[in-house]
């Protein structure tokens, strides 16, 4: 492998042009195909094989018209200075309001507070059911529009209004701090290496690469029903992955200028060394993000898979658009160790004999690895505790911070009708097998009002053919609460008893119980994606590292780091600590595609600066270094790089935390803690420690495992020949 990027580093750097011109195309493409593919909301939910996605299946088809998941909204009225919402002027209020609420094309039902019951005790507060045709994820912003417009008209005429439920579910919004990442970025890459110009080169190179995949997932949104999560997911590690990648193959490219050789062949030797690298590490990326498919969700399959599609977009970047650059850059790249006269060149360096601090501390660990292992790992573990009181779930309006009317309407309705009401269950009674239809659906009614924690159990409302009806069951308990999850694990439960007797089927779903199976689906999708995931690229760390310990070691290393980034996210999302601090305004379970979410992504890129840092310690072993040596020559050679990656992805994600999207902001935190605590302890403290300690052994191969697998030539072997081979050459001319 390291021979064809060898090439192919050097073709890119002479046909410069050509490969800008490709690059440059690509993008233009993407762009007019984004520019005019059809708008496109975010993507429509669905979680096959659970229970709540099964009712809403029967719906659709005993209850043609229901629109059984799609959007709705609940638009809550309270009298203003202790009057009651039937007062004269407030129900005409009201009514007009429920009035301009059925007027658009999208809306499939409006039930009117008075004829509906929806009227607390009191009379104090009151709410407007409305039903849309399409999910919350489809509705077109006119219709989000003319909600709060309607709202608002009714504020205006004295009323307090808020508006609760999935229909203003809208794009999550990243602010500024994005921009601030991508800032830090670049002062991080202009201190690496001391040259504006080759600063520039990996941003310039990671936004062309975002670009392109980001205008395509655009284009091709509707089509393939991709939402707006999916683009923040492929911008987010698009931009970490492919300045990181860039940044490799930069700082190769120097170091390879500053042994003397000229600037094509250093554009092929830092290609077909550090570009092995980068394609191997892109590859965990990739198993790990395509894995997520075997969770079943299609939205997490989905963004998954575009991200994948972004972090192979920044691969190809990194290994032909680099070189290139390169190329136009010429003389203005300076070798390593040099800086450009804008920051300082021309002086010459105080000691250049002294070693670097990646140097000193690899000494450091390779003197005392026991002692560095121990605090590494006891640190680590510290850091993980609080995983121990994780609570999972799926965010709901009681998790919208206390600005937004969704939260606002949520504690509205606690209020007046109490915590379940906003999260009501329903049960669907399929008879069709029943000799008497209606007495299974009075007995279904009747055994759930038995039931702890049930309030209200309303009627059955059956359909035209009068074998399938609907029972809408209201907890005592909040939505998001364990009892209300043990509420529908005991209507479940009473459902398989009832069905034997009446020969009727009965299934529970609504957002609520939707919640709660997906939450179950992805924890039992964990271990099997977690076996997948790390098998396949353990595998393939084995082919690239020729060792059975290190990638071993890799793994390892990869759950202690989750496992504390895990804990972190706890105890800010769950707990409450540094709340203020990461703005999150209401704390609570942490989202049940968290831990799944962050396995696939953290491992791929933990992957990377295992990569990065331990095939030059496999390089310098492989040409004749001893074990300690090695480690403390990659750590020379790699250390400073993969310091600068690893905060200038911390940067990326951290920029993400600024987002009004909860999920968004749990991911961005999620992830930049993760690389934090990977890059800086386990990579770089606790790697080079088990490295020392296992010596000659880190490198084990059973010989008949060493013949059957190929040879990727990571460590650039073959090049040394070519470079003999060259020699030789010379001489005979000569």
């Amino acid at each position: 492998m390291a021979t064809f990027l060898y090439k192919l580093g050097r073709l890119a750097f002479r046909r410069r042009h050509f490969v800008a011109l490709v690059w440059v195309a690509l993008l233009t493409l993407a762009g007019v195909g984004a520019a005019s593919a059809p708008a496109a909301g975010n993507t429509s939910f669905s979680i096959p094989g659970t229970e709540a996605q099964k009712a809403f299946d029967l719906l659709e088809q005993r209850f043609p018209g229901m629109s059984a998941d799609g959007a709705t909204a609940r638009v809550v009225f309270k009298a203003p200075g202790g009057g009651k919402v039937t007062d004269a002027a407030a129900k005409a209020t009201v009514k007009k309001t429920v009035k301009e609420l059925g007027s658009g094309s999208e809306v499939a039902s409006v039930a009117d507070p008075y004829t509906g019951h929806a009227v607390s005790k009191d009379g104090t507060i009151a709410y407007a059911s409305v039903k849309y045709k399409v999910s919350g994820m489809e509705l077109a912003d006119s219709t989000r529009d003319d909600l709060k417009a309607a709202a608002q008209d009714a504020r205006d005429a004295g009323l307090t209004v808020e508006v609760g439920g999935d229909a203003l579910s809208a794009t999550p919004e990243t602010g500024s701090s994005e921009v601030i990442g991508i800032a830090i970025a670049a002062v991080v890459l202009v201190i690496t290496f001391g040259s504006l110009l080759a600063a520039g080169l990996p941003l310039l190179t990671a936004i062309i690469g975002v670009g392109i995949g980001v205008s395509s997932i655009t284009a091709l949104a509707s089509a393939l029903d991709l939402g707006s999560t999916t683009s923040t997911l492929a911008t987010m590690i698009g931009l970490a992955v492919g300045i990181d990648y860039a940044l490799f193959i930069v700082s190769r490219y120097r170091a390879e200028l500053a042994e003397g050789r000229e600037r094509e062949e250093a554009a092929g030797r830092a290609v077909g060394t550090a570009g092995s690298a980068v394609v191997f590490a892109g590859l965990t990326v990739v198993i790990a993000l395509v894995g997520l498919s075997v969770v079943n969700i299609p939205m997490l399959t989905k963004m998954g898979v575009a991200a994948a599609g972004t972090v192979a977009i920044a691969v190809l970047i990194a290994l032909t658009m680099i070189p290139a650059l390169l190329g136009y850059a010429g003389r203005k790249v300076k070798p390593a160790g040099q800086k450009s006269k804008l920051l300082g060149g021309g002086r010459a360096p105080k000691n250049p004999d002294r070693p670097n601090m990646g140097t000193r501390w690899a000494r450091f660990v390779v003197r005392r690895p026991v002692a560095v292992l121990l605090l590494g790992v006891v640190g680590l573990g510290a850091a993980a505790l609080p995983a121990t009181s994780l609570e999972l779930g799926l965010p709901d309006d009681g998790s919208q911070p206390v600005s937004t009317t969704q939260r606002r309407a949520y504690d509205l309705l606690s209020e007046g009708f109490g915590p379940g009401f906003n999260g009501p269950l329903m049960v669907v009674v399929d008879a069709k097998g029943s000799t008497d239809p209606k007495a299974a659906f009075d007995e279904v009614g009747k055994e759930i009002k038995g039931l702890k924690d049930v309030v209200t159990v309303t009627p059955a409302a059956p359909n035209k053919a009068g074998d399938t009806a609907t029972i809408t069951v209201v907890p005592d308990s909040k939505p998001s609460s364990a009892t209300t999850e043990d509420l529908v694990h005991a209507i479940r439960d009473k459902g398989a008893d009832i069905a034997a007797k009446t020969d009727s089927q009965v299934l529970v779903t609504g957002s609520t119980a939707m919640n709660i199976d997906v939450s179950q689906k992805l924890n039992d999708a964990l271990l099997p994606y977690l076996a997948l995931v790390v098998g396949l690229a353990f595998l393939l760390l084995i082919v690239v590292f020729r060792s059975v310990l290190v990638p071993l070691k890799a793994a390892l290393g990869f759950l202690l780091s989750v496992l504390a980034a895990l804990g972190a996210v706890v105890a800010v999302f769950q707990w409450g600590w540094l709340s203020g601090l990461m703005n999150v305004e209401e704390t609570g379970p942490v989202m049940s595609m968290m831990p799944i979410f962050m396995v696939g992504v953290v491992f791929g890129l933990a992957m990377d600066y295992e990569v990065f840092l331990v095939t030059r310690m496999r390089e310098a072993y492989v040409h004749g270094e001893k074990p300690g040596q090695a480690v403390v020559t990659g750590f020379r050679h790699g250390a400073r790089v993969v310091t600068a990656a690893a905060v200038i992805m911390i940067a990326v994600f951290s920029g993400f935390i600024g987002s009004s999207e909860s999920m968004v902001k749990m991911i961005g935190f999620g992830l930049a803690i993760a690389v934090f605590f990977d890059a800086f302890i386990v990579r770089m403290a606790i790697v080079p420690a088990v490295l020392a300690l296992l010596g000659k052994r880190a490198w084990w191969l059973p010989k008949w495992l060493d013949r059957a697998l190929p040879n990727v030539d990571v460590e650039g072997e073959g090049l040394r020949t070519l470079a003999d081979v060259g020699e030789e050459k010379e001489l005979v001319r000569a």
